[in-house]
């Protein structure tokens, strides 16, 4: 390949694969003209449980962060608690704790998988620490051994953010299988998608209960308000996008995973490729690489290279950690969050995703080293 080409397509950093049978699906639903939260969420909650989270109780909602924000409160987290989150992910996992009138309160993460290390974590405890609540970051499973000692030592709930993980598991299990409860999120750009919502996988009933009472106004039976709620339901017509796309999703990982080890191979030499713990299966939401020693700006100047000269669209997820944000600084803890800080300014999202050609590949691979190489 030669040098830089403006006349070549974008390679889009993600792309949702929307079919006609997703489009058939939709068009079923319209005519049979139950559309609101129907039949059509039943199966796909019975559905998800059996090929994604070894037949928990799962309990669909309307986008993920309500799936965050009503599980937490179905196991009852609210004012006067704390729960330890990663400030290196997405801000609606400290979104959602916050809503419930509880503290976000932040960790640090371990450098190679990006997710919470479980001993930044027992630092952060204190007695007002009622949960730990890790994100499989980018597909990776968090260490739910080490995590899982904390929390035991401590009596603490354990919950999970599996909005990026669907499939992954640990040692030989799935994640969404060892919290009180896990949500994964079913947006457009994750592994699989209902065009909007989310799933909370429950380990008893009466987390599930709580959450199903909590997203329907506070009730089970018409006019039986029990509780305080909201109105979370996912429709007919998003879940049934979803049921097709849960017999999709393993083949779609499993491209994936092809794509991750092709550039694996192609890019070991010039950036820090995402490595796999022994025991866990990464489900690569994201491919996301370090320009090792990197400041900010060095890498900006990267991702801008890579998306105006090559062409190779590319994201950072995260640039600014959550305890930076406007709108989370009050939750800044006092120590500094070193391991957070260097992922911040390194990292670069490379495409993953199952429409990438051997064409595609080749290219984000030549851009990469074209960019990087000449140090951009």
């Amino acid at each position: 390949m030669t040098g830089p080409t403006t006349e070549l397509p974008l390679i889009p950093a993600a792309k949702p694969i929307i079919g006609d049978e997703e489009r058939a699906a939709v068009d079923r639903v319209m005519r049979s003209g139950m559309v609101a939260q129907g039949p059509e969420v039943a199966a796909f909650e019975s559905e998800f449980a059996q090929v994604l989270v070894g037949s928990r109780t799962c309990v669909a909602v309307n986008s993920g962060t309500s799936g965050l924000h009503l599980g937490l409160l179905a196991a009852g987290i609210g004012a006067g608690d704390e729960v330890i989150v990663p400030s290196f992910t997405f801000a609606a996992t400290a979104n959602a704790v916050a809503l419930t009138g509880a503290t976000p309160v932040f960790a640090d993460i371990s450098a190679d998988t990006f997710n919470l290390d479980p001993a930044s974590v027992a630092e952060a405890v204190t007695e007002r620490t009622a949960a730990v609540m890790p994100v499989h970051l980018y597909g990776h499973p968090a260490d739910m051994d080490g995590l899982g000692a904390v929390a035991a030592e401590h009596g603490l709930q354990l919950f999970e953010d599996a909005a990026q993980a669907h499939g992954a598991s640990y040692g030989g299990a799935p994640v969404g299988s060892f919290g009180v409860f896990a949500m994964f999120s079913l947006y457009p750009t994750k592994n699989m998608t209902s065009g909007e919502g989310g799933m909370v996988a429950c380990a008893d009933e009466d987390i599930a209960r709580g959450v199903r009472l909590l997203r329907n106004q506070g009730m089970e039976k018409q006019y039986a308000n029990e509780v305080v709620g909201l109105n979370n339901r996912m429709t007919d017509i998003h879940a049934a996008i979803g049921r097709v796309q849960l017999g999709k999703v393993w083949g779609w990982t499993q491209q994936r995973q092809a794509n991750a080890a092709w550039l694996d191979a192609a890019l070991g030499d010039v950036v820090v490729t995402p490595p796999v713990r022994e025991g866990c299966t990464h489900v690569y939401h994201q491919y996301t690489v370090r320009v090792e020693g990197a400041s900010g700006a060095e890498r900006d100047r990267v991702v801008s290279a890579l998306r105006e000269e090559h062409k190779v669209g590319c994201g950072v997820y995260y640039p600014t950690p959550n305890h930076e944000l406007v709108s989370l600084a009050r939750f800044a803890p006092e120590r500094e969050l070193t391991q957070t800080a260097r992922a911040a300014a390194e990292v670069i999202s490379l495409p993953v995703h199952p429409s990438l050609s051997e064409g595609d590949l080749e290219r984000i691979a030549a851009a990469v080293h074209a960019v990087v190489g000449a140090g951009a």
